[in-house]
């Protein structure tokens, strides 16, 4: 019987009992006139020949050759078939290889990360990350999503108990990079926390308790049940232990009312510490207007300017204060932060640069060193960072990581698991 059809891409013909495989452009289609109904024998057997649906399919001739349908002769010949519908192309391969070559593809993919904006990072390239089952774990996902971030907490697996304070910055006025109340409320909703912030110690938008509450109003905070401005009635002493710059740190008053704290930063650059993460958060974050100044000054003065002579102290103040707000929670203290809206400067910053790289997604860990180190190696790793690393590295920023990693704080090794994987 004659019938006309419409072929398309890639066909078998068959040619004495052997399977070969013709290739043609894909999307190619050609009108073509054939021989239809071509019923195939294997061994004196008829093959009972369907498609990947189960529906009958017949071969066909056109032109002197036989064409017979690839999925229905492979597998009648022991062997697996795949179809890949973008390059037009059939796989043929023994079950074996087929394992093979699904198991290495299914490594290589293991091997790397995609960030949110689509750039695809090689795990090797992440210093710091290891194998070894020791580490602290760093979760990462590439969905920056308020769903995401709930599922970030839950893969710590921790429940933070008591009254739960979520430490995050609010934003200077004129600043849109922070965290929108939006965006963090559903998770502050799942602890049932209250947002937790300080004064700043440099003017600005939230200089005064006063200031303050009108930016953190304006900003739409009201979302989320408003914010705890720690230090409006004063500060608190946390010691520092193995410190070599402070012996105390001096925090809001508030704080004292909160059995456990959810640290979630917003992962950007910073015009004084290279780079603001977790360590920041708890650290210059959590100190009250004269404790921020007190960190800058390495100890020295807890009036006056924030401006300082020695970056290398003061880098090292803000590992040492921040390990004293960990140690003062212990166990019940967690880590997410956020890696969008890259600017160089800070959330502080009320006219801050245009971010010049893509977003790259959330990440988690109870360790609060090893969390800003994978923070800062992706930053290496993706094609677009030159600008934020140059910021880093010019104020000194990762040493605040390795400051920590001596005086016992956190490790600057970890194992990442990729929740997209």
């Amino acid at each position: 019987m004659k019938k006309k059809i419409i072929a398309i891409a890639a066909i078998i013909a068959v040619f004495s009992g052997t399977l070969g495989v013709t290739s043609f452009a894909f999307g190619t289609q050609k009108s073509i006139t054939v021989n239809d109904g071509v019923s195939v024998y294997m061994n004196g057997e008829e093959l009972n020949m369907t498609d990947v649906n189960g529906n009958p399919v017949s071969g066909f001739v056109y032109d002197g050759t036989t064409y017979v349908p690839a999925r229905a002769i492979s597998e009648a010949n022991g062997k697996d078939v795949a179809w890949d519908q973008q390059t037009g192309t059939v796989y043929i391969t023994d079950p074996e290889t087929a394992d093979e070559t699904t198991q290495q593809d299914t490594q290589e993919s293991s091997n790397v990360l995609t960030t949110n904006s689509g750039d695809q990072v090689n795990l090797s390239s992440l210093e710091h990350r290891t194998d070894s089952t020791d580490a602290p774990v760093v979760y990462y996902t590439s969905d920056i999503s308020s769903e995401s971030l709930v599922k970030m907490y839950d893969a710590l697996g921790v429940d933070l108990p008591g009254n739960v304070g979520v430490k995050m910055s609010t934003g200077e006025a004129g600043n849109e990079n922070y965290l929108h109340p939006e965006f963090i409320k559903s998770l502050v909703d799942k602890v049932n926390g209250t947002v937790i912030e300080c004064n700043t110690a440099y003017g600005g938008s939230r200089a005064t308790t006063a200031v303050h509450e009108q930016t953190i109003k304006d900003h739409g905070f009201d979302l989320v049940g408003g914010v705890d401005i720690m230090d409006r009635d004063g500060e608190m002493e946390l010691p520092v232990v193995g410190g070599e710059h402070l012996s105390v740190d001096y925090v809001g008053k508030n704080l004292a009312n909160y059995d456990s704290v959810l640290v979630l930063s917003h992962f950007k650059g910073h015009a004084m510490g290279g780079f603001g993460g977790a360590l920041k958060n708890i650290s210059i974050g959590m100190g009250s207007a004269s404790g921020k100044v007190w960190i800058h000054t390495a100890g020295t003065s807890k009036t006056g300017s924030i401006m300082h002579d020695d970056q290398e102290a003061f880098i090292e103040s803000m590992a040492e204060a921040a390990k004293a707000v960990d140690d003062h929670f212990g166990d019940n203290i967690v880590y997410i932060s956020v890696m969008n809206n890259l600017s160089v400067d800070c959330d502080c910053n009320g006219s801050p640069a245009d971010p010049t790289m893509g977003n790259i997604g959330i990440l988690a860990s109870t360790d609060p060193v090893a969390l800003d180190q994978a923070c800062v190696d992706l930053v290496y790793a993706v094609p677009d960072g030159s600008d934020l690393i140059e910021r880093m590295e010019s104020r000194m920023g990762p040493h605040i990581l390795e400051h920590a990693e001596d005086i016992g704080f956190g490790t600057t090794n970890y194992s990442l698991v990729n929740l997209d994987d």
